[in-house]
């Protein structure tokens, strides 16, 4: 079994304040797909696992959290298999309407859906494929997928988690701006309890702003952690790759932290993905 919440990140992967956004960021080579999966951990282990720390069932299962999960870069198959290392059955809690996926990917990127199995293109129950990238009809979506885990669970706190939103403005040619995606955001974080969102942060995209799409990415990215309560980066190693360290995380305040109960302790930590999907995260020296 892969480690599940790494101790010097557990107060970090609680259940966000209400109305509150958790930004991750990453770049290639540190992606935030382990720190996602730890998120869905913590939302959704439940009291039946032994390993479970017992604020965090408090905090997030015993008193009920829902997850919308829309992913624009990798398909269902790919998270089930990482949460289920995690101990975390995706289908399981499909079924008790605990978790929503949305698919992101297959329906709007695909390259041609004659070679794609219908099944993968039908909406089920806790299963829904974007259609479009017409931001209003693609609000219109995520509402009803939030509408959806409402019905199914009533008076659960739901939280959102959009994985690469920011791989729309690329996507979209000119037809998508950073203002319009914030603001579809926004819409959508109004009917939420919480959202997490993960963008990439690669020097091209957020300092040389010389065409229009580097503009446009660094200018979501920077409302983004304007809004946040809780920025998590990823980054390489200033010297290089090594052999006992994946990369560097960073934890920060957000520019709409402004609670003194959840206050976040700013701190710099190294982190290690093995190959079995474990993590481990330690403190330099």
């Amino acid at each position: 079994m892969a480690s599940r919440i790494p101790p010097l990140l557990d107060t970090y992967l609680r259940l966000p304040p209400e109305t509150s956004l958790v930004l991750l960021s990453g770049v290639l080579g540190s992606t935030t797909n382990w720190l996602v999966l730890r998120y869905l951990y913590s939302l959704l282990s439940t009291a039946s696992d032994p390993t479970a720390r017992q604020d965090r069932l408090v905090s997030s299962s015993l008193d009920g959290t829902s997850v919308i999960f829309v992913s624009f870069l990798r398909d269902y198959a790919f998270w089930k298999d990482g949460a289920g290392k995690l101990g975390v059955d995706l289908d399981a809690l499909i079924q008790k309407g605990r978790f929503i996926f949305v698919d992101g990917l297959i329906g709007l990127f695909h390259a041609s859906h004659s070679h794609t199995p219908k099944h993968l293109l039908e909406n089920s129950p806790g299963r829904k494929v974007l259609s479009t990238t017409v931001l209003q009809q693609l609000g219109k979506e995520l509402e009803d997928a939030v509408a959806q885990a409402q019905r199914s669970s009533p008076g659960r706190r739901t939280v959102l988690i959009a994985d690469q939103l920011d791989l729309l403005l690329a996507a979209s040619g000119d037809e998508i701006s950073s203002q319009t995606l914030r603001e579809m955001l926004l819409n959508i974080r109004e009917k939420v309890h919480s959202s997490i969102i993960t963008v990439s942060a690669d020097e091209p995209l957020i300092s040389s702003q010389t065409t229009s799409l580097e503009k446009e990415h660094a200018a979501f990215a920077v409302s983004l952690a304007h809004d946040a309560h809780l920025v998590l980066s990823l980054r390489m190693l200033d010297t290089g790759t090594a052999r006992d360290v994946s990369g560097v995380l960073r934890a920060t305040p957000g520019g709409g932290n402004n609670s003194i109960e959840w206050a976040i302790e700013e701190r710099e930590l190294l982190y290690f993905v093995a190959g079995d999907g474990g993590v481990r995260v330690f403190e330099r020296g």
